[in-house]
């Protein structure tokens, strides 16, 4: 089976799953296809007792993907840029301190009291497990995902400001959680004796500041092309030429592309460029082109998500693991929150209850998934893989469907 029968297998799958919940369920789309799909594939898991063509078919394709490849080094890119486009940079801009500190300052405390807390946790059940390794899913889980909360967010009914917090988190702090990932996972790797403090500045400046200068830089050369021309063909495909570019770039040079592409998406989409670089029928050709690869990409990254199970170490001490790990990661991400509002909440005139409904309204999704593939099994990689898949599950189900309710209840 060839990467094009593969692709064709996911965005058929796609398309069905797709109609299935518009016209029956009715659910957010990314709830809905993750939904469906887990269903799909527990049916095929109940079918394979009596033929297991079907699950060895899918397991085939499950394993012929790489999904932490597929997602952070070619998928995150399009998505951010997509996401980064349509938001409102005037909102980002006044709420630039208090996302700056949640995307950092909160990613970091969340890591260490997560890790921390897993890490007694799971001595409870007499697993021992190293610190540092529990760090590492500290680090992983910590990030909320843009994917996922720009899909669900947006039909939430949170109020702007909030809703533009939320978002910014979201799109800056996954490349701020990789970066920490990356540096734990070196440690990890090295047994602590090959890294310094000076290396841990070195990567995050290289991969963070890196990304972010490159970013502007894109933007910038992007917004200077398009104001030299009216032809929105063309204009449609510059903006691709730069995330494609810029990926390949950042990659090239171990520079953050999930920085670099949010950064140039909110140059290119800032009105002011706008304005002065697009024709009307620019923007809107623009506009819809990177809403429909938003769209698709979104719909077969949570097909996928959705059949990762059949890959996944089951265990009865996996799973119950899983299960008390999601109020872990509440509680802390509440806590981790508490310092970045409690000091910004005066000034920028927060809506009630933001902590909570930034806790409840911080989804995780593919990002976590990804981080958790590339453990080695040295790292207890079944173990983090399978309390990481219940955490996400619920995260985009459980949190996703309820985030709506809880927004009208805290900000009545």
């Amino acid at each position: 089976m060839d990467y094009f029968l593969i692709t064709t297998v996911l965005v058929f799958l796609s398309a069905v799953f797709g109609f299935i919940n518009v016209r029956f369920l009715k659910l957010p789309n990314t709830i809905g296809l993750m939904v469906i799909t887990i269903l799909f594939t527990l049916g095929v898991f109940v079918l394979s007792y009596i033929d297991d063509t079907l699950l060895n078919a899918e397991k085939y394709i499950i394993t012929q993907i790489d999904f932490k490849t597929v997602l952070l080094d070619i998928m995150l890119s399009f998505l951010l840029f997509a996401g980064a486009l349509h938001t409102n940079f005037q909102h980002l801009h006044v709420q630039r301190w208090p996302i700056l500190m949640f995307s950092t300052v909160g990613v970091l405390v969340s890591t260490f009291l997560v890790g921390t807390v897993v890490y007694y946790l799971l001595m409870v059940f007499n697993m021992n497990v190293d610190y540092i390794y529990c760090l590492l899913f500290g680090a992983l889980i910590s990030p909320t995902d843009p994917i996922a909360v720009l899909g669900i967010l947006k039909k939430a009914g949170v109020p702007k400001k909030l809703e533009t917090k939320i978002v910014g988190e979201s799109l800056f702090n996954d490349g701020v959680g990789v970066v920490v990932f990356l540096t734990i996972f070196q440690f990890a790797s090295s047994g602590n004796t090959n890294v310094t403090a000076i290396d841990v500045l070195e990567l995050f400046g290289i991969e963070v500041i890196g990304g972010i200068t490159l970013g502007l830089f894109l933007g910038w050369i992007t917004y200077r092309l398009m104001r030299s021309i009216d032809d929105y063909d063309i204009e449609v495909i510059i903006t691709l030429a730069t995330v494609m570019v810029g990926t390949v770039i950042a990659q090239k040079f171990h520079l953050s592309a999930p920085l670099a592409m949010v950064t140039a998406g909110l140059v290119v989409g800032n009105d002011t460029f706008r304005d002065s670089a697009m024709s009307e029928i620019t923007e809107t050709y623009v506009d819809k082109f990177w809403e429909l690869i938003d769209i698709l990409l979104n719909t077969v990254l949570f097909v996928l998500i959705g059949m990762e199970m059949v890959v996944l170490a089951f265990k009865l001490d996996y799973v119950i693991a899983g299960f008390l790990a999601i109020p872990i990661i509440l509680i802390c991400r509440y806590l981790s929150l508490l310092l970045p509002i409690s000091f910004f909440k005066e000034k920028l005139d927060f809506v009630p209850n933001t902590n909570l409904i930034m806790t409840w309204g911080g989804l995780r999704g593919g990002i976590s998934i990804a981080l958790a593939l590339g453990l080695t099994h040295d790292m207890h990689r079944d173990l983090f893989l399978v309390i990481t898949y219940i955490v996400v599950v619920f995260s985009i189900i459980v949190q996703g469907l309820t985030v709506g309710k809880l927004v009208k209840k805290c900000t009545v």
